[in-house]
């Protein structure tokens, strides 16, 4: 299994990012994906969710409704966090994570710096 995390970069307040995760080593579609992020000296959080198939469900953490859309390609076996409106308390490593029971595996991360 592997997660290839792109797209992270400097950005200002107010911008838009677009970040995808390359994944490989297992069928893609029928598998839920995760986004998560951490900033320096905070605990691991989880940003937004896509159910497996079509992905017709999908979760975020209050703070990123309305901003964050997180979407999948099944057939590029990709999954994307469109991150509009970004505020300074954005920036962090985003990480796409996978749990194929009994494993949990995880992107390299992508650095997203949110300047004001």
């Amino acid at each position: 299994v592997q997660l290839q995390a792109s797209g992270g970069g400097l950005v200002q307040t107010g911008g838009s990012l677009r970040l995808s995760c390359a994944a490989s080593g297992f069928t893609f579609s029928i598998y839920r994906m995760d986004w998560y992020r951490q900033a320096p000296e905070t605990e691991r959080e989880m940003v937004a969710s896509i159910s497996s198939g079509s992905g017709g469900t999908t979760n975020y953490r209050d703070s990123v409704k309305g901003r964050f859309t997180i979407s999948r390609d099944n057939a590029k076996n990709t999954v994307y966090l469109q991150m509009n409106a970004l505020k300074t308390e954005d920036t962090a490593v985003y990480y796409c994570k996978v749990s194929i029971s009994p494993y949990i595996y995880w992107g390299q991360g992508t650095q997203v710096t949110v300047s004001s």
